[in-house]
């Protein structure tokens, strides 16, 4: 008979008894028997070999570099005020009715009724349905077309698994770091050029304001990934529908996957900036779009995001990106928190826009800062500063 090794089960009391004999009787060995521990002379290294990739990478990732030199200078300089360009962190509380629907759930697993195990890998169905209704009505989407997740940033590493080493990929310049660092790993890039301070293989679109932020397309005509990602993170430059109509077109043309990530669609105000790439006829045969509730509700530490994979979107021999992320996702994750979920499905249930004003002044400021630094020739001015 097999014992199961879940917490809540008890196993018979004669079991119980012989299993306290058995400790008893090891606990007495233990103390009438002189133990003699042998020491390592020598260091050992493994057989197994580095990644050579990751090898690549020249330091740490960015964020966290920034932050410690951030916390050094201010040790060092007490009265300091500094201005991050670190981590995009959100700083106001996260909306009570949100904190609420997690409490209540959190409670609830405490229940026979509310207790919930492993969920659905895509996420659970009234949260797929709801993000599709409030954020992607009238595009042709369905709530199969969801993926819900941890965030967009586990996200882009699970796309990059699907995509494999054989994929070129091109970036804009600056980016987020995720894109060029994830795609490194993978083994999709050359070696890093000091004297460039870029890495083969990688094609970089410029966004500068002699373009109006907006990067020559072109540039990725020979790639197969294309990341693009409005607002930009982080010249915080939203493209136009002209401008996304040409990049999916541009796309359709040369038969590129658009991965479009939509972390900051939040501050878009101008109309004519769409927030979703599925605003744009024919990009559900060419994107996949990733989004969190990290700006839209201060999850960042909460953590849940989501990554559209229309249906319609399909590999060069006819298989369904759909099908194959589904199986990263089903392989490699079990499932957003159930508490999490809790706390996004009353982010949807309640008109989105109406929690998210709050907290959209105190973050929209820093979306400022690096623009007009650009504007006035010194984009490197604050942070240069911080991590001399």
């Amino acid at each position: 008979m097999a014992t199961s090794g879940c917490l809540g089960t008890r196993a018979p009391s004669a079991w119980q008894c012989a299993s306290l004999q058995q400790q008893s009787r090891a606990h007495r060995r233990c103390h009438s028997t002189k133990i003699q521990c042998a020491v390592a002379t020598q260091e050992v290294c493994t057989s197994v070999k580095r990644n050579a990739n990751i090898a690549k990478l020249q330091a740490g990732y960015l964020f966290p570099e920034i932050a410690k030199r951030r916390r050094e200078h201010q040790e060092a300089n007490p009265d300091a005020s500094i201005i991050s360009l670190g981590i995009g962190d959100t700083t106001e509380p996260i909306p009570q009715v949100i904190a609420d629907a997690m409490a209540n759930a959190a409670a609830g697993m405490a229940t026979r009724e509310g207790y919930s195990g492993y969920g659905a890998e895509q996420g659970k169905g009234p949260l797929r349905e709801a993000i599709c209704e409030k954020l992607y009505k009238g595009m042709g989407l369905k709530p199969s077309d969801v993926f819900v997740s941890d965030g967009s940033k586990c996200d882009i590493g699970r796309l990059q698994m699907m995509l494999g080493s054989g994929s070129s990929v091109a970036v804009q310049d600056p980016s987020y770091p995720v894109y060029v660092d994830s795609s490194v790993i993978m083994g999709m890039t050359g070696d890093y050029n000091q004297e460039s301070t870029s890495f083969g293989n990688v094609q970089y679109m410029p966004c500068t304001p002699d373009n109006g932020f907006f990067p020559d397309i072109s540039v990725a005509e020979k790639s197969d990934i294309i990341f693009f990602c409005s607002p930009n993170n982080p010249t915080g430059a939203a493209a136009t529908r002209k401008q996304l109509t040409s990049l999916v077109e541009a796309a359709r043309k040369t038969g590129s996957i658009i991965i479009y990530d939509a972390a900051y669609a939040l501050y878009i105000e101008d109309d004519d900036c769409p927030r979703s790439i599925f605003e744009i006829p024919g990009a559900d045969q060419v994107a996949i779009e990733t989004c969190s509730l990290s700006k839209y509700a201060g999850f960042t530490g909460v953590r849940l995001g989501w990554t559209v994979v229309p249906a319609a979107l399909k590999f060069a021999d006819g298989t369904p990106v759909q099908q194959d992320f589904n199986r990263i996702m089903t392989t490699t994750f079990n499932g957003a928190s159930v508490i999490s979920q809790a706390g996004g499905l009353a982010c949807m249930q309640v008109v989105i826009q109406s929690l998210t004003p709050c907290l959209i002044p105190y973050n929209m400021s820093m979306q400022l800062v690096l623009p007009a630094a650009y504007i006035l020739g010194q984009p490197q001015l604050v942070l240069s500063k911080l991590l001399r």
